[in-house]
């Protein structure tokens, strides 16, 4: 029986730990994109609601195994501006609901089909791209250099610097303290990977990633008592907002003001963050399909449906946007994470630690985070992707690479979408090589040249077909067979029937065809 057709408890004793890591790797990102995202830091907490929308309403509706969602990086330019734009974040939230009913609308129309059109390369580049981008990324806070918010992902920051420029900082600026934690906490995660360490039964089912955590809250209480030197606080731990009574916990949650309704902005925000969040879950969704080791396929449609349900109730509650985001979802995977209930787990804990134990959060050092989040760029990332997808041939690697190099040097949409016209690129050329077999063959009433068309024969051949007509010698005797043909164009055959009817007298070519009336019928019927 597969995965998919069990009880969501089947596989609890491997999605249990993996949610439990996964909330936790998660929370700075909701805080750090929260923060970035409205640039108020009494609007943190509507980073840790979209957290746990995504994992319990998305994750309970979606059809992805073990792809998580929450706020995304990707969204954090485009919620500034909206909320320049809006001038409330009340304003901005009713946008986010209408982003929501606009998936779930997309969702019905069956618009996730655009998620197949992603090439091989570009989404294997983005998994490389991402993988390096958070090891770049990490190495700062692994430093104790957090000036950088924890979940960037862009190239350029908001504080003048950049990716290289914030790790040569952290060289020049770090804490003693953060520096041990984060490479104690790199060799308990080696070693947890050792095969040897699967044996033992305590730690086949528990991530080495949770001994980490526990380890740096350690560490970090030892250093107060022999090395206050060493000690880690402020912007170096987690700083989830902790409420001192049930009321100002519930002033936390903001309402949509419904009274934006007559603001065309509103709208324009809506359809920017619809498009944009759909974009971002179906490449996740792609990429995740891609990493897990049961490979089952996420179906598109519902998922832009419980991506849209979730933004509603998220814009609902006063939470940022959300998307299936491929940190989470990777940190998921190397978890162990089986089914979506680690994903329901982990927004069920992340909501559990945010009302009962907020304040003992705070004591988890962003180092040991780190620590998780550099072995998950390293397994993205890792040398052997690079040698396969060059063995591959050119074709394939180099859309790879650029797809890379455009995501680091600018963001993870633009990133894909100039690694898109590359990988296109190809794939027009090799339509333009494959478009048909010419086969000349010598009798002795003169020379026959078949054109013997492809299966599938589409306006992309239209170039490569058109050249090869206009290239025949005069006088020649032509085939143009399309009876192997599923399919030709009507542009193709707009092309041969004007070359037959018109060019080919002029030229004295002879021009005979076979199955291409028929195929022709079928393609108007």
């Amino acid at each position: 029986m597969s995965l998919n057709n069990k009880s969501l408890f089947a596989n609890i004793k491997y999605d249990l730990p993996s949610g439990l890591v996964v909330s936790l790797v998660a929370l700075p990102l909701c805080l750090g994109i929260a923060l970035a995202s409205t640039g108020r830091s009494d609007l943190l907490f509507s980073g840790v609601i979209a957290g746990i929308v995504g994992g319990i309403v998305v994750g309970s509706l979606s059809g992805s195994s073990l792809g998580v969602a929450g706020p995304a990086a990707g969204l954090v330019v485009i919620v500034l501006n909206a909320l320049d734009t809006l001038g409330s974040f009340e304003a901005f939230l009713l946008a986010v609901v209408l982003a929501g009913v606009l998936q779930i609308i997309a969702g019905f129309l069956k618009a996730g089909i655009i998620g197949y059109y992603f090439p091989s390369s570009v989404i294997k580049g983005m998994l490389a791209a991402i993988g390096i981008t958070l090891i770049l990324k990490e190495i700062p806070h692994a430093f104790g250099y957090d000036a950088d918010f924890m979940g960037d992902e862009a190239f350029a920051q908001k504080d003048g610097h950049n990716t290289f420029s914030q790790v040569y900082y952290s060289l020049r600026y770090n804490s003693t303290g953060a520096i041990i934690i984060s490479v104690i906490s790199l060799a308990m995660l080696i070693l947890f990977d050792k095969p040897f360490m699967k044996r033992i039964q305590l730690f086949r089912f528990i991530p080495g990633a949770l001994f980490v955590v526990l380890t740096g809250v350690v560490l970090n209480i030892v250093f107060g008592a022999v090395a206050p030197q060493w000690v880690l606080t402020g912007e170096h731990m987690v700083q989830l907002p902790v409420a001192s009574s049930a009321s100002e916990f519930f002033s936390f949650f903001k309402s949509p003001d419904f009274s934006a309704f007559n603001k065309p902005e509103v709208y324009t925000v809506a359809v920017t963050l619809a498009i944009v969040a759909s974009l971002e879950t179906l490449l996740s969704v792609e990429a995740t399909d891609r990493l897990d080791p049961f490979k089952r396929t996420t179906p598109t449609n519902r998922e832009l449906i419980a991506q849209g349900t979730g933004n509603m109730v998220s814009g609902l509650l006063g939470g940022l946007p959300v998307t299936q985001v491929i940190v989470r979802s990777s940190a998921n995977i190397d978890s162990g994470g089986r089914t979506r209930m680690s994903t329901i787990i982990h927004g069920t804990i992340l909501l559990i630690s945010a009302v009962f134990i907020a304040k003992y959060l705070n004591y988890i050092p962003l180092a040991s985070l780190a620590a998780i989040l550099l072995m998950v760029g390293y397994k993205l990332a890792k040398f052997e992707l690079f040698k396969g997808m060059y063995k591959l041939g050119l074709e394939q690697f180099i859309p790879f690479v650029v797809t890379i190099i455009a995501i680091l040097s600018t963001d993870l949409l633009k990133g894909i979408g100039i690694g898109m016209v590359v990988a296109i690129y190809f794939i027009l050329k090799k339509n333009h090589k494959h478009s048909y077999h010419y086969i000349k063959e010598q009798h002795r009433d003169g020379d026959v040249i078949t054109l013997l068309l492809s299966e599938e024969v589409t306006f992309l051949n239209k170039g490569s077909i058109s050249a090869t007509l206009d290239n025949l010698p005069d006088g020649a005797t032509v085939v143009i067979d399309g009876s192997k043909s599923m399919n030709i164009d009507y542009d193709v055959l707009e092309i041969i029937q004007d070359f037959r009817k018109h060019q080919a007298p002029l030229r004295d070519i002879t021009v005979e065809t076979r199955g291409i009336g028929e195929v022709a019928a079928v393609g108007a019927h």
